[in-house]
């Protein structure tokens, strides 16, 4: 399947103002992909009314981009819509604080399933956790999700450019590369990443940004990563 699990929403303050629901499942479905996540920064507050936009166009699942107090990003994915309480307030808790200024960043809409702008977050989203990555990792996996580490080898909010390693004992559920030659390098270098689950994504913060139908997986393969760790 066809699939880009790492879109930003206006929510973000780094991503276009366009970057509604509607917009960004119309997209997707414009670009014949099958499988879409809407990742936040540190928020997964517009994620209330996806299915109801989303309802029989396109399949999704719930996420959110995680930073940790090291600066890694680390994709989290969930299935159960009942589960975006218990991540919201954990986000909540752990976010330092700092006020956005929408005039430098940009804003940070919250909208509805007609794209009406509902709420506007005040608290800047592209800050750290109060939690290492460990941390993080630990606490997706106690609430039934899955851990992907972010662009693991970008020049900023990467894994690679914080420990300029992958330690075999990390607790992770996949790799997000932004190139397929990212893969090869990270597997040539630690062997023991090549049974990981490899993630290409757009990282869209445009709507023209959402991948084209290039990148596809197994169904099978990864819905069995929640199968894998909790049976």
């Amino acid at each position: 399947m066809f699939y880009d699990l790492h879109i930003h929403s206006a929510l973000s303050p780094c991503s276009d103002d366009d970057m509604t629901l509607n917009n960004i499942v119309n997209m997707a479905c414009l670009k014949e992909l099958d499988l879409i996540a809407i990742t936040d920064h540190n928020s997964v507050k517009q994620l209330y009314h996806l299915a109801d936009v989303a309802q029989d166009k396109i399949r999704f699942i719930y996420g959110v981009e995680i930073q940790s107090r090291e600066e890694i990003h680390v994709l989290a994915y969930f299935l159960d819509k009942q589960l975006l309480d218990t991540f919201q307030a954990f986000l909540d808790c752990y976010l330092i604080e700092e006020p956005n200024d929408e005039y430098y960043f940009g804003h940070q809409y919250i909208f509805n399933e007609v794209d009406e702008v509902v709420n506007e977050e005040r608290r800047l989203l592209i800050k750290s956790l109060d939690l290492s990555l460990v941390e993080i990792i630990d606490w997706i996996h106690h609430h039934h999700g899955i851990a992907i580490l972010a662009h693991a080898m970008s020049e900023r909010f990467s894994i690679m450019n914080v420990f300029m390693r992958i330690d075999e004992d990390l607790d992770i559920d996949g790799i997000e590369v932004t190139k397929e030659d990212h893969r090869t390098l990270l597997m040539e270098r630690f062997p023991y990443l090549k049974n990981q689950f490899w993630l290409m994504n757009s990282d869209a913060h445009r709507l023209e940004m959402i991948s084209e139908p290039i990148h596809q997986f197994d169904e099978k393969e990864f819905f069995g990563l929640w199968r894998k760790r909790y049976g």
